[in-house]
């Protein structure tokens, strides 16, 4: 079975470009390149030309999700394996593939109608070293795991957990939250070396995204990032520890479209 490989990159939709750019590079320490156009700008966090595509479209919300495979062989096998599984894709032209800094990519939805783009062939600028936004100890976490995860929302688990599965994911309920009188049954979708890649089922949610997370190698950079987020006065939602599955050590804090970063 072709599988893909990691998150290589993310679209988000945001109404305020300005105060992104500002919280990307002085908050989060990614580095911050203009985009083609005045309502684009990119993100990076390695050597990858960009890893997260700010458009300013107002949603203030995820646009899309670009998922690797290895090359083109794969690429091509993940068609006829999306076709056996009865999911309708299209594949990007040229102009989109360049637009997205890849050799090729292929177009669909998930079943709650997440724009997914799954792509071979990043650019990756080595001639062109990674500048963070703001001084770091250390450096971001990508390599073969790729962007980091999110949490999505899906109205229909069942459905997401086949789709996820049929590009090659593996997972499903790794355990059981008890908020109040409500059970929640999240579903960690695996690929690559990162413990998951894309997770769902914490019950309704109005934004399609509820967080996503980004690593880094360096436990002083995420005391840093809680001090530079108290210090600016950004809503912390859930305070410094480590979760059972994935044994990461983090916090989550609310970003300038209202949902939240895992750091």
């Amino acid at each position: 079975m072709v599988q893909v490989t990691e998150l290589g990159y993310i679209g988000l939709g945001v109404s305020d470009l300005a105060a992104w750019k500002a919280f990307a590079r002085d908050i989060v320490g990614l580095e911050v390149v203009d985009g083609a156009s005045a309502d684009v700008c990119h993100l990076r966090m390695d050597y990858w030309a960009r890893r997260v595509t700010l458009h300013a479209d107002g949603s203030d919300d995820v646009a899309y999700l670009g998922l690797r495979v290895a090359g083109a062989t794969e690429f091509r096998a993940m068609q006829e394996q999306l076709a056996a599984a009865g999911i309708a894709y299209r594949v990007g032209s040229a102009d989109e593939a360049a637009e997205r800094c890849v050799l090729e990519v292929m177009k669909l939805c998930d079943p709650d109608g997440l724009p997914i783009e799954i792509f071979h062939g990043p650019l990756v600028r080595y001639a062109k070293p990674f500048h963070p936004g703001r001084g770091m100890h250390g450096r971001f976490v990508t390599d073969t795991g790729g962007a980091g995860h999110c949490l999505v929302r899906q109205r229909d688990e069942a459905a997401a957990e086949t789709f996820y599965h049929a590009l090659g994911m593996r997972g499903g309920v790794e355990y059981k939250i008890q908020i109040g009188p409500h059970t929640l049954t999240p579903r960690f979708m695996h690929c690559g070396p990162r413990d998951h890649t894309v997770a769902f089922g914490i019950g309704p949610q109005q934004k399609r995204i509820n967080h996503l997370m980004v690593e880094v190698d360096n436990l002083d950079d995420v005391g840093l990032t809680h001090e530079l987020v108290r210090a600016a006065g950004i809503p912390v939602h859930i305070t410094l520890g480590k979760h059972s599955n994935d044994h990461m050590y983090s916090f989550y804090f609310r970003t300038p479209s209202g949902w939240i970063l895992e750091y």
